[in-house]
């Protein structure tokens, strides 16, 4: 029996060890999540799990490649939980069209899009080919709270499986 993406979710939840339940900590005057037509724009995540962000620092420097990596698929795990909170379920997203990664990067650290993959892995995980995307990852001076990676997202969702505006609440 094929698992559903919440279970799929559920499972890299635990691989992870870390909770993505309850509400998700913002740091300004704006929406994390908004949708317009079928599509939705997740504003960027960065692995924060709880109030503590748990990968900081330059990657290349203070952070690894791998570290990075965990950040990458961390902060894809809370743009899904915002989603999962804001659909009621994963299985209404289409498609995953695009991903935008963001990482702190010492000033000769050039594996960005290796970074990036740790995101694009576990989405792939959990979507199968709905979770191919396009993506750019960039190298940036710093990033808020001293994270690591920063992620957002835009997706396709089903609007016939629910109130097509049930986001705009979040």
């Amino acid at each position: 029996m094929d698992m559903s993406r919440d279970e799929l979710f559920q499972n890299a939840v635990s691989e992870l060890g870390y909770s993505f339940d309850g509400e998700m900590r913002i740091g300004g005057n704006y929406v994390p999540i908004v949708g317009n037509g079928n599509e939705i724009y997740i504003s960027g995540q960065i692995p924060r799990v709880g109030n503590t962000v748990v990968v900081t620092g330059r990657v290349g420097q203070d952070a690894s490649l791998d570290d990075g990596r965990l950040a990458a698929k961390i902060c894809a795990m809370r743009a899904l939980a915002l989603l999962r909170q804001s659909l009621g379920s994963l299985d209404r997203v289409k498609k995953i069209l695009r991903m935008t990664v963001y990482v702190q990067s010492a000033s000769d650290f050039t594996q960005q899009s290796e970074v990036a993959d740790g995101a694009s892995e576990l989405l792939y995980s959990i979507f199968s080919s709905a979770g191919q995307h396009t993506r750019t990852s960039v190298g940036v001076f710093q990033l808020p709270k001293n994270a690591s990676v920063e992620i957002d997202m835009i997706v396709a969702v089903d609007t016939a499986s629910g109130s097509g505006d049930a986001w705009l609440a979040v």
